[in-house]
């Protein structure tokens, strides 16, 4: 068996990466593609690994030998690579596809050795790579019968979105049998290029041989083996972190995104909270129904914005403010803010990075999960001099849930010592206790020190629409917060959205039973789980912490490196470096999540 890699293109995409290099000389951690493909390549003991070069190919054969390659390499070059597509740097290397088994290459791929080992190992003689269709794909697809047999070739130009569920992804990595280059691919080959030209792409050829009754070719799908194609600085960003040669890199560099974790193959996110349970179908059926015109129309300013946020939460519109998510308000809320702040820790820190420290004043408690009271705040801060008092509640991480009743004697209190009191009450809606939100306007009316901050990701379920709101008593400071922020500050969509919310507020209640009934059904099982002891939470997520020897850093890293589910490592947050926190997702995933977790405290 021989290896074709064909590797004459130029890679525009990658724009200055490539000014001087041909696309597979580009670096992921240090190692240029062609390096990692040829030592991968080069395990398999081939009789000879044939390339095809065109752009900076002197420079690229000068480089290949440094590489120390053992298998013999063979150069065929493309003298016209800017003017033909991949069909011609095929054709030129066609009489060495007859003369051997051949492994076809893209060399612009990074995989790991297992896809290789997949190809190789399957008794079947031409195989097509495939894997699933993800969105983070692009190029040719496949529809596969049962038997594995290619039931047709989708370009780019026929692809449904309506039918990705039915898709597969050509990998760009082949197995063809001496026999099928002979019988097949080359005549087809040479009769395609005849008829249609040097500026197609060689899989249009699979195309039309998949059409006869016994083309021969088969597909081998891929069981959660990773790879990636390298087209521009965005695919390099990804596969630089998907193919850290260090798990607790590979970890980290993950986690640095905080989000857009739809661009990685079959990562399952337990580490972003949200509610699997809302919106319904219905919703976002009728908000693709209004694609084209949102995506085409401006939104509306902050006048209507929060006229309908004040219509969706019963309050007037002088006493409400819309964002870009939480975050915007509470970056804006933040520089509006004087004076000392207290901060409970552990907690969510955006409130206190957008703040002096040297003006903080921290609480923190020393009760098991760090639970509180009311109370108990009430107690440490009655003498001190805060002037602004921050509460997350639901808290994050730990769960711990002030009950409404409380965080009304609480405000009573603030009230009394002309304290500002900021509730983020993200996570409320998914408490036990009914009508838990303080977002009322008479509780508004009556206390002009308290600010009510909600982000609209975490309960209803449309992070992606980034849609926060916040609510005071104090109309000045709405009315100054307001002009902070961008006239336009959030998009169509999320106007949208919230034009229509008010329609679904049924499911959305029932979204919320399934969510605690699921919630209780989770935390149960996880108590059932030796070495781990959990925190009673209100909220969407819980609270681990880890008894055994391992770590919260290790049980990350496993459950991403071998599972492909994140969890939110607390070590950060917690100094035992012993808690993680993990989101509630729908009785599947969580399923997999208890599975994942039995199998690594056991080891």
């Amino acid at each position: 068996m021989q290896a074709v890699i064909l590797a004459a293109g130029m890679g525009k995409r990658l724009k200055e990466l490539t000014q001087d290099n041909t696309k597979c000389m580009v670096e992921v951690n240090g190692v240029t593609l062609i390096d990692r493909m040829l030592h991968q390549i080069d395990k398999q003991h081939l009789s000879r690994i044939v390339i095809v070069i065109g752009y900076q190919g002197q420079k690229l054969i000068d480089y290949i030998a440094t590489l120390n390659i053992n298998t013999p390499i063979i150069y065929v070059n493309n003298p016209i690579f800017d003017k033909t597509n991949n069909i011609y740097s095929l054709a030129l290397a066609k009489d060495w596809l007859c003369k051997d088994d051949t492994l076809l290459f893209e060399s612009d791929l990074i995989f790991e050795d297992a896809v290789i080992e997949a190809l190789v190992n399957d008794p079947r003689d031409t195989l097509a790579l495939v894997d699933k269709y993800e969105s983070w794909m692009d190029g040719t697809c496949v529809k596969l019968a049962a038997d594995d047999s290619i039931a047709a070739f989708v370009p780019g130009k026929q692809f449904q979105f309506n039918e990705i569920k039915d898709y597969y992804k050509t990998v760009n990595i082949y197995k063809f049998s001496r026999h099928f280059s002979e019988t097949h691919y080359v005549p087809f080959l040479d009769a395609y290029s005849k008829a249609l030209g040097d500026n197609e792409y060689y899989e249009q050829v699979l195309r039309v041989i998949t059409m006869l009754d016994e083309p021969e070719i088969k597909a081998k799908r891929l069981n959660g083996e990773l790879w990636y194609e390298i087209d521009d600085i965005q695919d390099l960003d990804i596969a630089a972190s998907m193919f850290a040669p260090e798990a607790s890199e590979k970890v980290k560099m993950v986690q640095k995104r905080y989000g857009g974790y739809w661009r990685y193959p079959q990562i399952l996110d337990f580490c972003y909270l949200v509610n699997p349970y809302f919106p319904p179908q219905k919703m976002i059926d009728e908000i693709k129904a209004s694609f084209e015109k949102l995506i085409a129309q401006y939104p509306s300013g902050m006048e209507v914005n929060s006229l309908l946020a004040a219509k969706n939460f019963n309050v007037k519109q002088d006493n409400i403010v819309v964002g870009n998510g939480a975050a915007e308000l509470i970056k804006a809320l933040m520089g509006y803010l004087s004076g000392k702040v207290g901060f409970i820790k552990p907690t969510f820190e955006e409130y206190s990075n957008r703040y002096d420290e040297t003006n903080a004043v921290i609480f923190m408690s020393q009760k098991k999960n760090f639970i509180y009271t009311a109370q108990d705040l009430i107690d440490f801060y009655d003498k001190s001099d805060i002037s602004n008092l921050v509460i997350v509640n639901p808290d994050n991480p730990s769960g711990n849930y002030i009950p409404k009743k409380e965080i009304i004697n609480l405000l009573k209190w603030a009230k009394q010592k002309e304290i500002n009191l900021i509730i983020d009450e993200s996570f409320v809606d998914f408490a036990d206790e009914e009508n838990a939100s303080i977002i009322e306007q008479t509780i508004l009316d009556d206390n002009p020190n308290l600010f009510v901050m909600k982000s609209i990701s975490k309960s209803y379920g449309v992070p992606g629409l980034r849609l926060g709101i916040l609510a005071s008593g104090n109309k000045k400071a709405i009315e100054e917060l307001k002009q902070d922020v961008a006239i336009w500050n959030i998009n169509s969509f999320a106007e949208f959205y919230m034009q229509i919310e008010e329609k679904y507020r049924k499911d959305y209640i029932e979204g919320l039973r399934k969510y605690r009934q699921e919630r209780e059904r989770i935390q149960k099982q996880l108590e059932n789980l030796s070495g781990i002891s959990i925190a009673s939470s209100q909220a969407n997520y819980i609270m681990v912490e880890l008894l055994g020897d391992i770590t919260a850093t290790e049980l990350t890293e496993r459950l991403l490196l071998k599972h492909k589910i994140l969890v939110k490592d607390l070590s950060g947050k917690i100094r035992s470096g012993k808690y993680i926190r993990i989101a509630i997702r729908n009785e599947e995933d969580n399923n997999r999540l208890l599975s994942a977790l039995q199998e690594e405290l056991m080891l």
